[in-house]
């Protein structure tokens, strides 16, 4: 029976939050020994403490470390996988988009899997990288449920601004470690996130029992598999060679792509050409692959002869043939024989998910932007065009006040005008901004 989220009586006095609010301050000031910081949970405090001393800061986004395709290829295989359903039946009440709370389910790192529920308020949990793939381990952001209790082994509730990172401290959480029903090994965290409702004594009994229920199924599962079809556990195969496991393109504010690749040899580094680049991010867009006409259009403009582009390919394929060889094109039509991730596709996943933050920290510049190829023109155009739209339409005043700090904001004089009608009417930062309109209008 999914729960029922009721108001909760355990929510933060006003006079209490300032006090956590002014000793946070101190410690990230480095004052240790303020008498506030006695004031505040001994859990939190330690928490805290554990964040400034490992350098944590107290404001960002976390890191995306999980792109989406790679997201959902380790979502399949986790353990956590085969419970979800069981997740969602007890946590999430009635129509789940529209239930006043999100849940959360974590990677035994702290890295979110899934993050589902109420839709309103995922929009704004986005903002601030709560998203599937993003890091919220302790040492990641800092005082945070599901980062704090795999750190303590143990459920764990966090209140507004007990959070470590600023942030965050709109909301409340409560997590329970996931632990495997025989060795005991934590698989994952399960996180209920939104407002004073969750962090209640009865929000915390319900997310320990789910942590609970889903250990028992995996255990029943178990047994049930082993009465069924009693076998060995099948041995991971191993790529050979130097066969390429994983590969990312990074063409954002660069001229010559990086190509980053992981082999059974560790991690390889390869600086593309301009038109080397040009080849690998249009394979990168296309995945179902390019004849070789419409490939040296994209690549040297209309009317071009795919003679023209052979040669190109058979040196590019020496370049690929060291450290990259499981990403060499292969041909007619042109493709690559396995996904090749690109830094600016995860920006335009991480806009369509909602994390805004965390996708303008991820955007570096435009797509290789000293490129005349046509191709890498039109995709470089429609992700500048993607990011301005999100920044315009959905974007919170923070984020789109750090949009028009880049270049491609800077003289965007609807992001201005837009950013001063959404400023608070006596904001300090209003006058910068008539300043800026003024001087684009007399230009």
């Amino acid at each position: 029976m999914a729960a029922s989220w009721n108001a909760s009586r355990d929510a933060l006095p006003e006079a209490s939050r300032l006090l956590i609010e002014r000793a946070h301050e101190e410690l990230i000031a480095g004052n240790l020994d303020d008498r506030r910081l006695q004031q505040v949970r001994p859990l939190v405090r330690a928490s805290w403490e554990r964040s400034w001393r490992g350098r944590v800061g107290p404001e960002g986004a976390p890191s995306l470390e999980l792109a989406e395709e790679e997201l959902e290829r380790y979502r399949l295989s986790h353990p956590l996988a085969s419970a979800m359903d069981l997740i969602r039946a007890l946590l999430l009440p009635g129509e789940s988009e529209d239930s006043g709370v999100i849940i959360a389910v974590g990677d035994q790192a702290g890295r979110l899997l899934w993050v589902e529920g109420d839709r309103r308020l995922r929009s704004l949990t986005g903002d601030m990288g709560f998203v599937a793939g993003a890091n919220w381990a302790e040492d990641a952001v800092g005082t945070a449920a599901p980062g704090t209790a795999l750190a303590l082994g143990e459920s764990v509730q966090i209140r507004g601004a007990e959070h470590y990172n600023r942030l965050v401290h709109p909301w409340s959480c409560t997590a329970a470690p996931v632990r495997d029903p025989e060795t005991q090994r934590v698989l994952g965290v399960i996180d209920i996130t939104g407002g004073d409702e969750v962090v209640s004594r009865q929000a915390r009994l319900l997310v320990d029992a789910t942590a609970r229920a889903v250990e028992s199924e995996l255990m029943v599962t178990r047994l049930r598999e082993r009465a069924e079809a009693p076998r060995p556990p099948a041995t991971p195969t191993r790529a050979t060679g130097s066969e390429t496991a994983r590969g990312v393109l990074h063409v954002l504010g660069r001229d010559r792509a990086r190509l980053e690749t992981e082999t059974e040899l560790g991690e390889q580094v390869i600086e593309l050409s301009a038109r080397h680049a040009a080849i690998m991010l249009m394979l990168a867009v296309h995945r179902h692959g390019l004849s070789a006409e419409r490939l040296a259009e994209l690549v040297y403009g209309e009317g071009a002869s795919p003679d023209t582009l052979r040669p190109e390919m058979v040196r590019l394929r020496k370049v690929l043939g060291g450290a990259a060889s499981g990403l060499i094109p292969e041909s007619r039509p042109y493709r690559l024989p396995m996904t090749l991730e690109t830094d600016a596709q995860d920006v335009l996943s991480l806009l369509d998910r909602g994390a805004h933050r965390v996708a303008l920290t991820a955007y570096r510049g435009p797509v290789l932007p000293e490129s005349t190829s046509p191709g890498v023109e039109e995709f470089r155009d429609a992700v500048r065009a993607t990011l301005r739209e999100v920044m315009v339409s959905e974007a919170s005043l923070d984020v789109l006040l750090a949009y028009a700090e880049i270049p491609e904001g800077q003289n965007d004089i609807e992001v201005l005008r837009l950013a001063l009608e959404m400023l608070p009417a006596r904001s300090p930062k209003r006058a910068g901004l008539v300043a800026r309109i003024e001087r684009l209008n007399e230009g």
